[in-house]
């Protein structure tokens, strides 16, 4: 049966409603659609009023939706609390997830604030969602800088789940020898866990690990650095990827190679995972405008019709 797409994302502004949830749909993965005429469909009333690099699962545990996000503003913290610093943001900034409970992917629950780890963690950044068959259980990674090493290079860490209330002591899901590692996103394939990570330098760019088990360990995959090599360096961030009907995956990247609305996500195009070997797609693809860090769910038509006509205007508090 044919299935449909939703993107969570956000959008690159300096104003507020930028960093709030927005909706893409699509019925091919391929040509995009704005929900609720390109506006946000959740607002963040709490933390820092503003939230960025968004992740969506559905729970067989619980049967309920849920997104995270980075509790994040910029456009509020850059001017008070952060004093316009990515230095104090890392180190006292995000120290919250922010999520929101659905059961039919129209009508969600308020913002609530979940906090994982303890104060040595200088923030809580891109959570994403992995079901592991293996134990039964969810990987909720992101990645963090540490009080360990004077909130120096950041490196990937989960925790688990089933109810998505009650979570583990984090632990190192991954970490890199010679640079920072930010923006992880795990995918499993034929038993096959394999993890898109940012590395920060050495080289500046996305890498792909793979794993039998969702906690790792991981393993660096050549034949995906080959495919990136006439990448620019320094320029993407945020991967995210999607299965589509024909069993061929499509990687996005974040382009934030240019201020403001020219930054979104470009897509490359692979056979499977594990041939690591993805093709840029842009001719491909269509855009109402940039989508910024987000990830992709599959959805039934019958959601996809829901999500398009729901009235998503905000209604006040009650």
């Amino acid at each position: 049966m044919a299935q449909a797409y939703l993107f969570v994302h956000f959008r690159e502004k300096t104003t507020p409603d930028g960093e709030q949830v927005y909706f893409g749909i699509s019925r091919d993965g391929f040509h995009w659609e704005a929900v609720n005429d390109g506006a946000p469909v959740l607002w963040a009333y709490y933390g820092d009023k503003g939230v960025r690099d968004f992740t969506i699962t559905h729970s067989i545990e619980t049967g309920k939706y849920y997104i995270f996000a980075t509790d994040l503003s910029l456009s509020y913290g850059m001017r008070n609390q952060y004093h316009n610093s990515w230095d104090e943001i890392g180190r006292n900034g995000s120290k919250y997830f922010s999520v929101w409970e659905s059961e039919d992917l129209a009508n969600w629950s308020d913002q609530r604030l979940v906090k994982i780890g303890d104060d040595d963690f200088g923030c809580l950044w891109a959570p994403d969602l992995i079901y592991d068959k293996e134990n039964g259980e969810y990987v909720l990674h992101w990645s963090s800088s540490h009080a360990a090493n004077d909130y120096g290079p950041k490196k990937i860490y989960y925790s688990t789940t089933k109810d998505f209330v009650h979570f583990s002591a984090p632990q190192v899901l991954y970490e890199k020898e010679d640079s920072g590692v930010i923006d992880s996103a795990i995918y499993e394939e034929n038993g096959v866990y394999y993890l898109f990570v940012k590395s920060e330098s050495n080289p500046a760019k996305i890498i792909l690990l793979r794993s039998d088990h969702a906690a790792g360990p991981y393993v660096r995959m050549e034949s995906f650095d080959e495919s990136m090599k006439d990448v620019e360096s320094g320029l993407y961030e945020a991967p995210t990827a999607v299965q589509l009907d024909d069993s061929r995956w499509c990687l996005f990247l974040d382009y934030y190679g240019v201020p403001g609305a020219g930054q979104g996500y470009v897509p490359f195009v692979a056979d499977s995972l594990a041939s690591g070997k993805f093709v840029r797609s842009d001719a491909s693809f269509s855009f109402p405008y940039g989508y910024k860090h987000g990830t992709i769910l599959p959805i039934t038509e019958e959601d996809y019709e829901r999500i398009k006509n729901h009235d998503w205007s905000d209604h006040g508090y009650r």
